[in-house]
């Protein structure tokens, strides 16, 4: 009777607490309860706990601490990107349809679904082209992909758009802006794949898409509305059509230069590895990815004065994983077999001819030998022209510099498992007394 007593004089609290992180979470519910009374509270305001839940609709769980520091900037300029591409869709879609002879007595169903179908196809080849050409390239310049993705939607739309101003050469208009377009659907999802790995903190890259698949249906349908109500505005008035179309795209690629700017990457590319070589070897520091980020180009074309600056070029004077067959018999002997002493213990030769310096990649090498043989090459384009013992003194910085230069990368976030570039060809060697004189 005693225990039972005890037991029944106690209170008890219960907490309700709503949240998609355990970092994140938000008391909505409290509950006293004893023999005698209940109480019951509500903690902050119905509005509030609505809000989150529809939140948690459009961004990952556990935002933000699950996601990069440049993830909002890089969605916010993204959505307006997106905005505008759904606008001129709508009148570059009508201008498209009006050239098909949609409306028109004189147009027949055949030969409207003829050259739609022909359009299509040549879309899917071209794809299919930029895939065997570029495919291996996309990981490695993700960001300038991204805005050359854009750019060729860009002038897929514009192609739908003058195509009702060339009858006579209609369907050649219409197949070349799908294939532009066919260039944007692999290079956009491409590269898509690989932000949505940089972003994600916590291996939660599905969720990141999923939620970003949320945001797109929003803009689509803002879009949607935006465009139809322009293209009903403007129907009729060919120089409102083209002077709508051609601001929405260049505020298109003004968002698109700033999304791709905000973006820090910390996996290294051939560029990026650039910058950080040729500063730590100017100070002996390590610049962070947001440095970084601000100091290499975005564009597929180099102006001048990006070109002056030695940090951002160093890496075109590197080709890595040479074909050895491209040696001729006088390059064997002058470069090929004076170089190959100084790597008997490395999984990669360095060749040096005309100030630029080939990579011979062998074929048992990891990723971590890869990433070491490109940084080394480095140390050799930065010096081609100027030192005579070329190989001596990079393999020197190489034995005592180089375990230092990755720690202080790791330490500062960078991913320093892989090189991101495509390497085709291998090789294997072995080193054998010389028995006869080469020819």
């Amino acid at each position: 009777m005693e225990a039972s007593s005890s037991v029944s004089n106690k209170t008890i609290t219960l907490e309700e607490w709503n949240g998609s992180s355990p970092t994140k979470l938000s008391k909505t519910f409290t509950i006293k309860a004893s023999s005698s009374s209940v109480t019951i509270t509500r903690s902050g305001a119905r509005f509030s706990h609505v809000w989150r839940r529809l939140l948690q609709a459009f961004v990952p769980e556990g935002f933000p601490s699950s996601v990069t520091a440049d993830y909002v900037p890089f969605q916010i300029w993204d959505s307006l990107q997106g905005l505008s591409t759904y606008i001129r869709t709508m009148l570059s879609t009508q201008a498209l349809l009006s050239a098909i002879g949609v409306g028109e007595k004189s147009a027949t169903v055949i030969g409207a679904t003829f050259q739609w179908f022909l359009r299509d196809l040549t879309g899917m080849l071209g794809g299919i082209l930029f895939t065997f050409y570029q495919g291996s390239n996309l990981d490695s310049n993700a960001k300038m992909w991204r805005l050359v993705a854009d750019f060729m939607n860009d002038l897929g739309m514009l192609m739908d758009l003058i195509s009702p101003l060339f009858p006579s050469a209609f369907v050649f208009v219409v197949c070349l802006g799908s294939i532009s377009r066919s260039f944007t659907g692999v290079a956009s999802g491409a590269t898509r794949a690989a932000l949505t790995q940089h972003f994600a903190l916590q291996d939660n890259a599905a969720d990141i898409s999923a939620k970003e698949g949320s945001q797109e249906t929003v803009a689509t349908m803002i879009g949607m509305a935006m465009g139809m109500l322009v293209a009903r505005i403007t129907i009729g008035y060919p120089l409102a059509i083209w002077l709508s179309f051609l601001s929405l795209t260049v505020f298109h690629m003004y968002a698109n230069y700033r999304a791709v700017r905000c973006l820090a990457l910390n996996s290294i590319n051939p560029e990026r590895s650039s910058i950080l070589l040729h500063h730590f070897m100017e100070t002996g520091q390590v610049l962070s990815p947001e440095q970084v980020s601000s100091e290499e180009h975005v564009l597929p074309i180099r102006f001048i004065s990006w070109s002056s600056r030695n940090s951002n070029y160093m890496h075109k004077k590197v080709r890595l994983g040479m074909r050895i067959s491209s040696f001729d018999k006088m390059e064997i002997k002058e470069h090929l077999l004076s170089a190959a002493s100084y790597y008997t213990k490395a999984k990669y030769i360095l060749v040096e001819r005309k100030g630029i310096i080939d990579v011979i990649v062998h074929k048992d090498s990891n990723a971590a030998d890869v990433l070491k043989s490109f940084f080394h090459a480095l140390v050799l384009a930065k010096d081609a022209h100027k030192s005579k013992s070329l190989h001596s003194d990079g393999q020197k910085w190489v034995d005592n510099q180089y375990e230092l230069f990755i720690k202080k990368l790791k330490s500062l976030g960078w991913k320093t498992e892989r090189l991101l570039a495509p390497i085709i060809w291998r090789a294997y060697w072995s080193y054998e007394p010389l028995e006869e004189k080469i020819d």
